[in-house]
């Protein structure tokens, strides 16, 4: 099997490479604000690199892979999958592990443990919630409370706490990530679920594409669109910070913006907003490797910001932007508008979060008296039982 994932990954990569070389024209756009891009050359550069013998596939391991070279670029040409196919390559020839990036597999190894994981799908149930790992630790009541709130629109709505497993997806881990991924997917399909409604971008991005067969929506896109919400007596104006993973997500980009200004807060955007949206910082791992690259971008969106409070949707981004500046997630603004932009909402921090995700899980189990519930094994698998009546 080894042998196959070798090939599969050489491939792979080689095609990748091909298209940079036949594509990219070298205006430079790419690099203009990527720090990974200028120590290590343009991506024809980096491509041309990869055909030679002593060519090294892991430098893309300090790449954050937000995609915005993939946006800007006028010969539509992906550097990103080439930087990620070179990932790939780098885990196949034995050279994608790093130490740094054990507490963040140490973090997914927990999300996805019988003692955190939670599936309550009440008798009928075609859609859940699924609010990621962040949310659920950072903010459990909120999370709670948000739960409450869809049920009134989508009545018989399930919740599932696990990880969707992005962070060995985005390190190249595939065979772990289809595992595991793999396993909640099928386990959900068998149970009669067919749509997924997410908080975290990371978690969409995955469901939309590799949650085939189901139909994946952000909850902030229900929230545009249900009950008047109370607008606040000053609301003055924000920014908004839309996440990478959501950068080719125009309906989710609209919804927020709606969401925002119907509580009667006025909007300016950031010069590079939407697809040209910059990372916060935090993407691909990169932070563990090269910080430096990282805090680049928590600068540059910083900066763009100026005085104006960020919105985001991301409870990464909140916390990865709220270290230099006033960040609030919208779900935040949602439910308690002035606690949050007077930064007054109380969030948990790690370790207490890991104490707020079992807790959280304890509450969901016992929500519905109907149904099924289950959790995962100590192999990955999803186990259900059915709920006393």
């Amino acid at each position: 099997m080894q042998s196959r994932m070798t090939d599969t990954s050489a491939a792979a990569l080689a095609e990748q490479v091909r298209r940079i070389d036949e594509g990219c024209v070298e205006c430079g756009l790419c690099a203009k604000n990527c720090l990974f891009l200028r120590k290590h050359g343009l991506p024809k550069t980096i491509a041309r690199r990869m055909r030679k013998p002593d060519r090294d596939p892991a430098l893309a391991y300090e790449c954050s892979l937000c995609g915005l070279c993939t946006a800007v670029c006028p010969r539509e040409t992906d550097p990103a999958a080439l930087f990620f196919a070179m990932r790939r390559r780098a885990v196949a020839v034995g050279r994608g592990e790093y130490r740094q990036h054990r507490m963040l597999l140490g973090y997914e190894r927990r999300g996805v443990s019988p003692l955190f994981s939670c599936y309550s799908l009440p008798r009928g149930c075609d859609t859940v919630f699924f609010p990621g790992c962040a949310m659920a630790g950072s903010r459990s009541g909120r999370v709670l409370q948000l739960y409450q709130y869809l049920r009134k629109q989508v009545p018989g709505l399930g919740m599932v706490l696990d990880c969707c497993t992005k962070p060995s997806h985005d390190l190249a881990r595939l065979d772990y990530f289809h595992a595991m991924f793999g396993a909640m997917r099928e386990a959900l399909f068998r149970k009669g679920v067919r749509r997924i409604l997410v908080t975290c971008p990371s978690c969409y991005r995955v469901w939309q594409d590799y949650g085939h067969g189901f139909e994946v929506e952000t909850v902030y896109q229900l929230l545009a669109c249900g009950e008047p919400v109370r607008q606040v007596a000053a609301p003055g104006s924000v920014t908004v910070h839309d996440p990478c993973p959501t950068r080719n997500a125009e309906e989710v980009h609209a919804a927020v913006r709606m969401l925002i200004r119907s509580m009667g807060y006025g909007l300016e955007e950031m010069k590079h907003h939407g697809r040209t949206t910059f990372c916060c910082g935090e993407g691909g791992a990169a932070c563990y490797l090269v910080p430096e690259f990282s805090g680049n971008w928590t600068r540059s969106r910083t900066g763009e910001a100026g005085a104006l409070p960020i919105i985001t949707y991301c409870a990464g981004c909140t916390h990865f932007l709220g270290r230099l500046h006033r960040t609030v997630h919208l779900t935040d603004l949602f439910f308690e508008p002035e606690k949050a932009l007077a930064a007054r909402v109380r969030v948990a921090r790690s370790p207490m979060t890991w104490l707020h995700r079992y807790l959280l899980k304890r509450r969901v189990s016992r929500q519905d008296k109907t149904g099924v519930a289950g959790c995962r094994d100590a192999t990955g698998s999803i186990i259900f039982h059915s709920k006393p009546a």
